[in-house]
């Protein structure tokens, strides 16, 4: 049980609770998480430094290519790190490679020249520009590769089977909520909410080994009212 203060983001807790889990030598084999605690790094650390798989739905390209699904968005790009330039779908060769930071993380900015992007014929599908020419912004080699791997992965039946069983987690949460109330902070300073927590988790372990003890069946989930109305239709 981690305490952090609500303006935390969960993904900077994601490698503190796997170094913790390590030093307890309590770390899983694969660990389901929802999508607001991983990232490229993270998939790549916890992999390297703890040999855990991170099972986890990575984020999608938001560019506005990949939004109107009529574009060309950054997977339709051949990137050739090994001679640092990326490759159009219309096998225009990009001619600047400069890697820089942006935002505190290593970034590698790819252009490809005006004098090509500007005549070409599907140009308004690639990019809208106002100097009319395209540009990639990509993450260093190995974050890129990581990245794909996890968006190909999580297209496979393999995986939407294994991530089915984070639902188990998600009822774990609902039911700690609505058991002990965890949302609000009853007290006041850190150190007393961080107890709350604690006991709230005890709580819990123990209110689960009792249902599996007693053979007590799952709630049923909570049926929405359209599908009400088509059961009873």
């Amino acid at each position: 049980m981690v305490t952090t203060h609500a303006a935390v983001a969960d993904s900077t807790m994601t490698l503190p609770i796997h170094r913790d889990l390590a030093e307890r030598e309590l770390l899983p084999a694969e660990h389901l998480m929802d999508a607001g605690y991983a990232s490229a790094p993270h998939i790549l650390t916890c992999h390297t430094e703890h040999g855990v798989r991170l099972v986890t739905p990575v984020r999608a390209d938001h560019s506005h290519q990949a939004r109107a699904k009529t574009g060309f968005a950054r997977d339709a790009f051949t990137i050739d790190f090994d001679h640092k330039h990326a490759i159009c779908p219309q096998r225009a060769v990009s001619t600047m490679w400069n890697e820089t930071r942006y935002a505190g993380e290593d970034v590698i900015v790819v252009t490809f020249p005006a004098s090509t992007c500007i005549p070409c014929p599907v140009r308004t599908q690639c990019t809208t520009s106002k100097q009319r020419r395209r540009q990639l912004t990509l993450r260093p080699r190995h974050l890129h590769e990581a990245l794909r791997k996890a968006h190909t992965e999580q297209t496979t039946d393999d995986w939407k089977a294994s991530y089915r069983a984070r639902a188990g987690i998600e009822g774990t949460i609902s039911q700690t909520i609505a058991l002990t109330g965890i949302r609000k902070a009853r007290y006041t300073g850190f150190g007393k909410v961080h107890l709350k927590h604690v006991f709230a988790a005890t709580a819990i372990n123990l209110n689960r080994l009792n249902a599996w003890w007693t053979g007590t069946p799952l709630q049923r989930t909570r049926t929405t009212h359209p599908a009400q109305l088509a059961l009873a239709a």
